[in-house]
């Protein structure tokens, strides 16, 4: 078994991030070993499984700041630039990347010609599809497809 499962569990328990969880040279096989979350809470008891110290640089006027907008200040209307869907995140680039993976896909399976696939392509760019699934069952009305490659598709 992968020590993945050890280091997601230490991270949850140290109130860390995985990439700062650490196993020990010697307790590498302990820690493929760990099933449940009580195993690699005795791996972090008896130091076989640590996390490394965290940065902490913030000046004086850094913590004062970051306790008041833990207070709630500094977060209203004023402060804010750019709209709500703005500063929600990355989600228009996840969308994208994950519709256009399916695209090449699609392409490179030959179920798709090339003026299907620059189509669809300029329609991914333009919005148009708010999910994956949206993206496949539109293609599905010109193409045809088997359920298990639009499983296949999902998971891309």
């Amino acid at each position: 078994m992968s020590i993945k499962f050890t280091k997601r569990a230490a991270a949850l328990i140290l109130r860390r991030g995985v990439n700062s969880i650490r196993i020990q040279d010697g307790a590498l096989e302990d820690a493929q070993k760990a099933i449940t979350k009580e195993d690699v809470r005795a791996l972090i008891k008896s130091g076989k499984v640590y996390a490394i110290k965290a940065n902490s640089t913030l000046s004086l006027h850094g913590k004062e700041l970051k306790e008041k907008r833990h207070a709630g200040r500094a977060r209203g209307p004023g402060r804010r630039k750019g709209t709500r869907k703005a500063r929600k995140g990355m989600t228009y680039k996840k969308k994208v990347r994950a519709q256009r993976r399916i695209l090449k896909a699609l392409k490179k399976s030959s179920e798709i010609d090339n003026t299907m696939f620059k189509r669809y392509y300029a329609l991914v760019k333009g919005g148009n599809f708010q999910t994956k699934l949206s993206l496949i069952n539109h293609i599905r009305t010109t193409v045809k497809m088997t359920d298990e490659r639009v499983e296949e598709l999902k998971k891309l």
